[in-house]
């Protein structure tokens, strides 16, 4: 329900199963009532809670044109290919009040059901930009001042992200990282370490 609460002019319409309780943040959306068998051939997960919002996608997802203001933080996703790494990335990139998600055309599509899911309805919270031309928009964001930092297994595991003013964090494929031409753009590379 994050979705019906912080972005209303989003919403195209909720779909209810019949015998479903209507939340009181639902009042005043166009609700349309479906039978319990429509409702499960169009829900994503095996057990829906009864109420899913029809949500318009941001025109300007697919593509790489920055916004205007694209924030002071910002994830670049290259390649990640399960759309649950996806969506977890978006959520967690909403918890830490990052701008913007940065994501190469061949990561998994962040407005999949899988995803969707997995963001936990933060996929609308930071503005979304995937295609082919993200490193040009990484070279734009670094003339205005920003650092990419890319997640390497043989990068520094000391990187204090405190005091960073303005970056772009980058993570890569789930197994083989982020590519040469990404790392060789990077101004420092970090891993996390794991205890």
């Amino acid at each position: 329900m994050q979705v019906v609460a912080t972005h209303t002019d989003a919403v195209e319409e909720l779909l209810i199963e019949e015998h479903a309780a209507v939340p009181r943040e639902c009042s005043g959306f166009s609700l349309r009532t479906l039978t319990g068998a429509q409702f499960r051939s169009i829900a994503a997960s095996v057990h829906p809670q009864g109420i899913i919002a029809v949500v318009r996608i941001p025109p300007d997802c697919y593509q790489t044109t920055l916004p205007p203001d694209p924030g002071n933080r910002i994830v670049l996703l290259e390649d990640i290919q399960d759309p649950g790494n996806v969506g977890t990335m978006i959520r967690n990139v909403a918890a830490f009040g990052c701008s913007g998600v940065l994501l190469s055309r061949q990561c998994a599509d962040p407005f999949g059901p899988k995803a969707v899911q997995s963001s936990a309805g933060a996929v609308l919270v930071p503005w979304i930009r995937r295609g082919d031309h993200y490193l040009d928009a990484v070279v734009a964001l670094k003339k205005k001042g920003f650092r990419l930092y890319g997640a390497d297994v043989r990068g520094d595991d000391a990187v204090d992200f405190t005091n960073v003013k303005r970056s772009v964090i980058a993570f890569g494929n789930e197994g083989t990282g982020l590519s040469d031409r990404l790392l060789k753009l990077a101004d420092c590379r970090f891993s996390i370490p794991m205890r």
